[in-house]
């Protein structure tokens, strides 16, 4: 994972609404099962937001993990199965919809080597996973006046890219 630079830009609201409801009319099934959405950036970065969003492009990345005390420090709930996201780059643009498909909480210790590999950072291995996972939220929590402990519950997350159709699973 990048060391930060610049903080992501703010997400672009009006244009994160409008690929809702582009995505609301063609698959009305998929949204109304779940109508509530978030927008946000991968990572703490401007720079680490387009790094993780180019693996969700490029790569296959199809999981993502975070830990339960950061959402609890954004007040946001925890995703569900079946919930979405509009991940945006690192300049606040809108560019795809994810939908949560699994979703498990654990400690540190209990990724395995199949997430990290899902997660495709670095060489897709357990060990690189751990050791830019460890460094990250060392830092995510320091920036909050926290301290992270390998005992803090994450939430390990799988996910389908759902929109737009050229990029779609």
């Amino acid at each position: 994972m990048t060391e930060p630079r610049g903080a992501a830009a703010p997400v672009d609201d009006t244009a994160a609404t409008r690929m809702w409801a582009d995505y609301e009319s063609a698959r009305p099934a998929l949204a109304d099962a779940c109508p509530e959405y978030t927008v946000e950036h991968f990572g703490d970065s401007a720079e680490l937001a387009d790094e993780l969003l180019d693996l969700v492009l490029s790569c296959g990345k199809r999981a993502t993990a975070e830990l339960v005390s950061e959402f609890a420090a954004r007040g946001d709930s925890l995703p569900r199965i079946g919930s979405h996201w509009i991940a945006c780059d690192g300049a606040g643009v809108p560019r795809i919809v994810i939908r949560t498909t699994e979703l498990r909480i654990g400690d540190f210790t209990t990724a395995d080597a199949a997430f990290a590999f899902d997660e495709a950072e670095g060489d897709r291995s357990l060990e690189t996973w751990a050791e830019g996972h460890r460094r990250y939220w060392q830092r995510t929590c320091a920036a909050r006046g926290a301290v992270w402990s390998e005992s803090d519950e994450i939430v390990f997350e799988r996910f389908h890219v759902v929109w737009p159709p050229e990029l779609a699973d």
